[in-house]
């Protein structure tokens, strides 16, 4: 497998989303092409699907409903390509499928493809960095960018940034997943130093391997106060294993919605005619509870709408900071800061000039 391949089975949504900015125009196929189509897609299910059982299950119906005349209308690749899409999933129950038309997919890499994925052009998948009121810590990850050698650093800047916070919100609602391997950089700063955790394992059919995913020794900047996490129904793959790992190292609080439910790794395979089908070839398995969040999400502490998180978790950890204050100053501010909170209220800048000087 390619090194693009293998970072490829560390992403579902965001991945997914993006074969479709290289989609084709409409391009007709015959009854012939659909068939050859089918016979190439059926093979790479009996070679890369995790479930061989689910994998003859899918490539038998499929095959039945093309012999009953089923695909007789999907006479262009963008149409077979959005049938697939519907039949792989509803045969096997497995939203990682999909089928898109790709033509640039088997074409050598050019300049311009190589400056696309520079993680520094999409801000190593770091939203924003931010400190709220009652020195509350802010970041939003919107991906999980690789190679977790070059995000990583990115990470460890940010967390500088927020080094002398009394408590974080890491926010992952609109981040689609990305490199286990950038999950597992980021959780680092989570640990004391020396209390390295073992994260995340994946297993890959195709080669019969297992990667372990452990935190890492070599980063400097660690961060040993409360931690919330956001989530959203949009939150996928890795960002899940994200929030998984948090959760399962007891390390953190998890507001928002139930995740989308990806956990397995994907892989791109070409079936012909421009055709790509995302086939999850893997299976994630969380050390500790020896399973992963396959179809039923990553579920939250505090359950409220994505949208509701970010001012739910603020709220909660003001009020957590009001209760341990020790100076009535202090006390009072934090007070005050809670109420504005609580009403969806923040502080307006203020640009005119001190009275006082």
């Amino acid at each position: 497998m390619s090194d693009q391949s293998k970072f490829v089975a560390g992403v579902v949504l965001s991945t997914l989303l993006s074969f479709s900015v290289f989609a084709a125009e409409e391009t007709p196929l015959k009854a012939a092409d659909r068939a050859a189509i089918l016979q190439t897609l059926a093979a790479k299910l009996d070679e890369n699907y995790i479930d061989p059982a689910v994998a003859a299950k899918v490539a038998s119906a499929i095959a039945g409903k093309n012999a009953a005349g089923g695909y007789a209308s999907a006479a262009t690749t963008q149409a077979f390509s959005a049938a697939l899409s519907k039949d792989l999933r509803q045969f096997s129950g497995d939203l990682h499928f999909r089928a898109t038309v790709d033509e640039g997919f088997e074409k050598p890499r050019t300049a311009a493809d190589e400056t696309r994925n520079q993680p520094a052009r999409r801000g190593y998948g770091i939203g924003k960095v931010e400190r709220l009121a009652g020195n509350v810590g802010y970041m939003e990850l919107t991906g999980f960018l690789w190679p977790a050698e070059s995000v990583g650093p990115a990470y460890t800047s940010a967390m500088s940034l927020l080094a002398g916070t009394d408590a974080l919100i890491l926010d992952l609602r609109r981040n689609g997943g990305g490199s286990p391997a950038s999950v597992a950089y980021l959780m680092s700063h989570f640990f004391p130093a020396g209390d390295k955790r073992h994260l995340n394992d994946i297993y890959d059919r195709p080669t019969d391997t297992t990667t372990q995913f452990w935190t890492l020794d070599t980063v400097t900047q660690r961060y040993d106060k409360p931690v919330y996490v956001l989530t959203s129904a949009r939150t996928g793959s890795g960002a899940e294993e994200c929030a998984y790992d948090f959760q399962t190292q007891k390390r953190a609080t998890l507001v928002g919605e139930t995740t989308y439910g990806a956990a397995n790794p994907v892989g791109p395979f070409s079936v012909g005619h421009d055709i790509v089908v995302m086939i999850p070839s893997g299976r994630a398995i969380n050390p500790v509870t020896k399973t992963s969040w396959e179809h039923v999400g990553v579920k939250p502490d505090i359950a409220v709408p994505a949208a509701q998180a970010l001012q739910t978790a603020h709220a909660a950890i003001l009020r957590n900071l009001v209760s341990s204050a020790k100076d009535d100053k202090d006390r009072t501010d934090l007070q005050r800061q809670l109420a504005m909170v609580e009403k969806g209220e923040t502080e307006k800048p203020v640009y005119t000039p001190r009275q006082d000087r």
